[in-house]
Formats: C-alpha cells, sequence, structure tokens
C-alpha cells in the first residue's frame, strides 16, 4: 500500500513534503466546510434569542380566555378599570388617563418597544408598523378640526405615542383642516396629505385624507417586506402581504355595499397588493355588489372564510360580518406563522398579533359596559 503512494506521488511529480502539505490543506477545508455547515443554524437563530427572550416575557402578562370571560362578566368599566389595575401592562397608565386611552398608549408602545428589538434584518416593517401611532393621531387630529372642537378637547384625543407626538400636539390650535395640513410640512405625510387636499375641498369631508394616510401606510408596510431572502423574511412577507389584501377586500365590501363604482373605489386602493395583484383589484372593483366581490375571490386563500359567512350577510345585510371573518383570519394566520420559526420571526409575530387582539377585545367589552343592560352573549359575539 505504502509502495502504491509512493508510485502515485512520483507520478504526480510531488515531493512526500509537497504531498502531505495538500492532503493536511484538503483536511483544514473540509473541516472549515464541516464548521460553517454546523454553525449556520446558530448564526441565523442568534439575532432573535435576546427579542425572543423579551417578548416570550411580554406574552406571559397577555390575558388568557379564562381573564377575558371574567371581564366580560364584569358589571361596570369601574370593574373593569380596577380588574386592569393588576397587570402590569396597564397599571401605570390608568392612574393619568381613561380606560381606552390607556389601552391605545399600551399598544403603541408595544409597537414601538418591538420595532426598537426586532433584529435588523426585519426590523424596517415594524418600525413602518410603529407609524400607526402617528397616523391615528393625525387622524383624530383631523376630525377634531372638521368638528370644530377646541383645543382642550382636540388634545384630549391624542394618545402620548409615536415620534411625532409632541409635533402633532403643538397642532391642536392649528386653523382648521388646511392648517394641520400646513402644519405637517417637514414630515412623511405632508405630499401624501396636500395631494388629497383637493378631493377634502372639493367634498368637505376628510375621509379623503384619512384614506390616503391609510393608502400610504400600508404600501410603506408593504414595501419594507418585499425581499424575502429567507424562511424568517418569507414569513414577515406573508403576515405582512395578508394585512394589505384583508385592507384591501374590506374596502371594496364597504364601497359595495353602499353601491360606489370602480371610479369612486380605485383612489384609495393600494395597486399592489400581496395575493391580489392590480388586475385582480379591478376586477373586484368592476363587481356589480358584495355578493360579485365574493365569487371573484374564488381560488384565493380569502375566499372560504367570507363565503362561510354569506348566507347570513344575505340575512343581515351587515359588512361587519365579513370584516369580523377577515380579523379572525389575520389572528389565525399570525398563530400560523408563529409556529414556524419559533426560534426566528415566530415569537414576535405571535406575540404582537395576539396584543393587537388584546387591546381589541378589551375595547370592545369596555365600550359594551358603557352601555346599560348589554348582553354579555352578545359582547362574546364581537369578540375577536
Amino acid at each position: 500500500m505504502a509502495d502504491e503512494i509512493a508510485t502515485i506521488i512520483s507520478s504526480l511529480g510531488l515531493s512526500n513534503e509537497a504531498f502531505l502539505a495538500i492532503v493536511l490543506l484538503a483536511f483544514v477545508v473540509i473541516g472549515a466546510i464541516i464548521v460553517i455547515v454546523a454553525t449556520r443554524p446558530i448564526l441565523d437563530v442568534y439575532p432573535y434569542l435576546h427579542p425572543n427572550a423579551r417578548v416570550r416575557a411580554r406574552k406571559g402578562r397577555l390575558f388568557d380566555e379564562k381573564q377575558i370571560s371574567e371581564l366580560v362578566e364584569a358589571n361596570n368599566v369601574d370593574e373593569i378599570t380596577n380588574y386592569l389595575r393588576g397587570s402590569p401592562d396597564y397599571a401605570d397608565y390608568l392612574d393619568n388617563y381613561t380606560l381606552e386611552k390607556a389601552l391605545d398608549i399600551q399598544l403603541g408602545e408595544t409597537y414601538d418597544m418591538v420595532s426598537r428589538m426586532a433584529p435588523k434584518e426585519i426590523q424596517s416593517s415594524f418600525k413602518v408598523m410603529a407609524k400607526k401611532s402617528d397616523i391615528n393621531n393625525i387622524k383624530s387630529l383631523l376630525t377634531a378640526k372638521q368638528a370644530g372642537l377646541n383645543e382642550e378637547a382636540t388634545a384630549d384625543l391624542l394618545i402620548p405615542t409615536g415620534s411625532l407626538y409632541e409635533d402633532i400636539e403643538r397642532l391642536t390650535d392649528a386653523d382648521g383642516v388646511t392648517g394641520v395640513v400646513a402644519g405637517l410640512d417637514g414630515t412623511e405625510y405632508a405630499p401624501v396629505l396636500e395631494e388629497a387636499l383637493p378631493e377634502y375641498e372639493k367634498t368637505g369631508m376628510v375621509l379623503p385624507l384619512e384614506s390616503a394616510l391609510d393608502k400610504y401606510y400600508l404600501s410603506k408596510l408593504l414595501a419594507s417586506s418585499e425581499t424575502p431572502s429567507d424562511e424568517n423574511k418569507q414569513i414577515l412577507y406573508s403576515y405582512v402581504g395578508n394585512q394589505v389584501d384583508v385592507a384591501n377586500i374590506k374596502l371594496i365590501l364597504r364601497a359595495k355595499a353602499d353601491g360606489l363604482d370602480y371610479e369612486a373605489i380605485s383612489p384609495y386602493m393600494i395597486d399592489s397588493g400581496y395575493q391580489l395583484r392590480e388586475w385582480k383589484l379591478k376586477d373586484l372593483m368592476e363587481a356589480e355588489d358584495v355578493t360579485g366581490v365574493i365569487s371573484g375571490l374564488e381560488g384565493t386563500k380569502y375566499s372560504d372564510v367570507l363565503v362561510e359567512v354569506l348566507p347570513e350577510y344575505n340575512e343581515t345585510g351587515s359588512v361587519a360580518l365579513f370584516e369580523k371573518a377577515l380579523d379572525k383570519f389575520l389572528v389565525d394566520s399570525a398563530k400560523s406563522y408563529s409556529m414556524k420559526k419559533p426560534l426566528g420571526i415566530g415569537p414576535i409575530i405571535g406575540f404582537l398579533s395576539q396584543k393587537e387582539v388584546e387591546v381589541k377585545n378589551l375595547k370592545v367589552i369596555a365600550r359594551a359596559k358603557r352601555e346599560a343592560d348589554f348582553p354579555i352573549s352578545k359582547i362574546r359575539e364581537m369578540l375577536v
């Protein structure tokens, strides 16, 4: 055997020392490849270790079904408020703000927290989500000015969260809707509102301004995740994309219920959806009625959830049935995504979705308890 190896080395024109060096180099290269392959999963997981630890700690504070059920059965808003004082997420805010405002503040700060701790590779999408606080405050400001509210009443509508809160708060004494738009000059929202301002001046309604903000937000959100280069980003793109498609479907359904045509709907649509591309959205907007929209969605993942409640819609004529079904679809999808990458983006998406649901359900309960003798069974139906 040794003689055969020596013969091979000689035939290659190599000295024994050179051959040993080549063999050694080959072992080093193979070893390096093994190390890279073995450590790649660890490198992929590492950026998510700290964020997921924080998210899991926060997730432990969320209310479970039993606690939500106890809140549904509360006698009044004061009982709900006292119950929430036992939660570290809401206790501090309830000393200074109304129940609904405390819920909004906590949700806004949750978006901000997630946007700051998310790994850089997925951070941009969560930073866009954190803009919801500023957008909602701008909407409140526009609505207040349209209604002619004074400075104090306007300020009371604002939620003290978001990167532009102080700037927006200074506009509570602005002169009407146009004054608000002018006061936002220099922000990313000014061009969006200025473009929609002629439609506001034509109709006297703030809806074109609010819709322009929604369209801007959803377009930014989808664009922030459009390059899904790995599984974490693919999951994020699906999570974000579902939200954009659902927003488009809701808008079309409401418009068709009001008898609006393509020309009236199209300015408010996000043209490049996720699964619903421009041509499909055009078909849906051109549908004759709500039933036509549902039929047009056949073959998409949104079809089944809407077809299921179509008989009830035919009886009641309430588009809210479709909206609730789509909201549940988003929640179920987020839960599914959260389990796909338990060591990656999964826990972040799962927590954020559950937090949104919790705040939404707490608001439903609080509003119901402000009405005398509101049926508990009805409250349960309204929960997401």
